[in-house]
């Protein structure tokens, strides 16, 4: 692997790799670390046409830019390479000339989260770490459940007892130590960095780990290759503890360093309204290594957030692609999961949906122009949340098994026949 040094995105500082486990021991939590890369190097054994002959349908296709050796066994489930939809009826309706949906609902256990976790999992196959534990609102938790269970490497999830129920279903499913903590995401992810500390097991936790975001950042690669190896004007991401916005930024800027995209795109970053800290902290124009926690409460579970725990560099992703973040209700968020199932065919929970609410504020806001091509990052399958997908899908039609029956509803709907 061609790393060359890990960095403390506040301070400044470097360290070797494997000098230090999780963030800076200088700036603290908020003191997450960049993966630095020698570019020549890199350049030297691999090239974007050489990626797109290659018959690896997975993230692992882009494993000469990551983290992790060559020869370094990965995790069996086939995580990454997600389809990238052209959706010209989503365009239409929202009055934009071009949108891709990134349907990353589509990795094994139906999230973004199986990128991370893949590579985690893989580090710690390499370095025969013996648990593996992590904090999450359910995501996360389900992806690093499934991964670790292909690899047969025991994993202690801490997850709010309130998270959806198919969510903690995947995790007891998969054969994961389930923590059920009483209060919320925040308190569960201090409660993994206190055993992790205490048992000396390894953890993934969001923005905790550096690379949790090097596994995210392999679904901006895809995007760019999916468009021929470019960018596009603009990435539309929901955002909670900040590692997804982040990991899309590293994505697109290590490409550009290695010269191969011309531009960065501007990042959208979406929040729910009741669990805005990030959207608060850059309207202020304030520093994010100093945000207070807030009192989060959203529908969309997967972006709910006290304290953002990559708040620095989420802030960064933004900030220097001249992007923007938006809020939006959480109505709006609810009614975003029909229509973009309805207009583009992808079914996303509500944390995935938010960036067709998002799409929309921005474009008002004027964070988007209509000429501009635009990629929504579908972050979760809406399989996920149920609950919440019944709230705004509609009825159904209740009839006797009766054609006359069957007639009366066609007419009523206005459907056409052709007989």
């Amino acid at each position: 692997m061609f790393i060359t040094e890990l960095r403390c995105v506040i301070c400044g500082r470097s360290f070797a790799p494997g000098e230090v486990e999780y963030t800076c021991p200088d700036c603290g939590p908020m003191g997450t670390l960049d993966v630095l890369y020698d570019v020549d190097a890199i350049n030297s054994v691999i090239s974007p046409a050489m990626i797109s002959d290659m018959a690896e349908p997975t993230l692992w296709r882009y494993r000469a830019l990551m983290p992790l050796a060559a020869d370094a066994d990965v995790p069996p489930l086939a995580v990454g390479w997600t389809p990238l939809y052209d959706a010209p009826r989503l365009a239409d309706k929202i009055g934009l000339g071009q949108v891709w949906v990134k349907d990353d609902g589509r990795n094994p256990t139906g999230s973004l989260k199986d990128r991370a976790s893949a590579l985690i999992v893989a580090r710690a196959m390499a370095d025969h770490i013996e648990v593996v534990t992590t904090a999450s609102t359910g995501n996360a938790a389900a992806a690093l459940a499934g991964l670790s269970a292909s690899v047969g490497l025991p994993a202690v999830i801490f997850v709010p007892a309130s998270a959806p129920e198919a969510k903690i279903a995947q995790l007891l499913t998969y054969g994961a130590k389930v923590m059920l903590v009483q209060s919320n995401y925040d308190a569960a992810f201090d409660l993994a960095v206190q055993a992790s500390e205490r048992y000396g097991w390894y953890n993934r936790n969001t923005g905790m780990n550096p690379y949790t975001l090097e596994g995210k950042k392999t679904v901006a690669f895809e995007i760019a290759e999916q468009l021929g190896w470019r960018a596009p004007d603009v990435v539309v991401v929901s955002v909670g503890d900040g590692n997804i916005i982040s990991g899309v930024y590293k994505g697109f800027r290590d490409l550009l360093d290695l010269g191969w995209i011309d531009h960065m795109p501007r990042l959208i970053g979406v929040q729910a309204s009741g669990s805005a800290a990030m959207y608060d902290a850059w309207r202020r124009d304030e520093n994010p290594a100093t945000m207070k926690p807030i009192s989060a409460s959203t529908v969309a579970d997967s972006i709910s957030a006290d304290l953002p725990r990559d708040a620095v560099k989420a802030m960064r992703a933004v900030r220097e692609t001249d992007g923007a973040y938006v809020s939006v209700d959480d109505q709006a968020i609810l009614d975003g999961i029909p229509a973009l199932a309805r207009l583009s065919g992808v079914f996303a929970e509500p944390a995935g949906a938010a960036v067709y609410a998002g799409v929309q504020q921005a474009l008002e806001e004027g964070h988007i122009a209509a000429d501009d091509e635009v990629v929504l990052l579908v972050t979760g399958n809406g399989l996920k949340d149920i609950r919440s997908a019944m709230r705004v899908a509609g009825a159904g039609y209740a009839v006797e098994p009766s054609i006359e029956q069957v007639e009366k509803i066609r007419v009523e709907l206005g459907l056409p026949t052709f007989r």
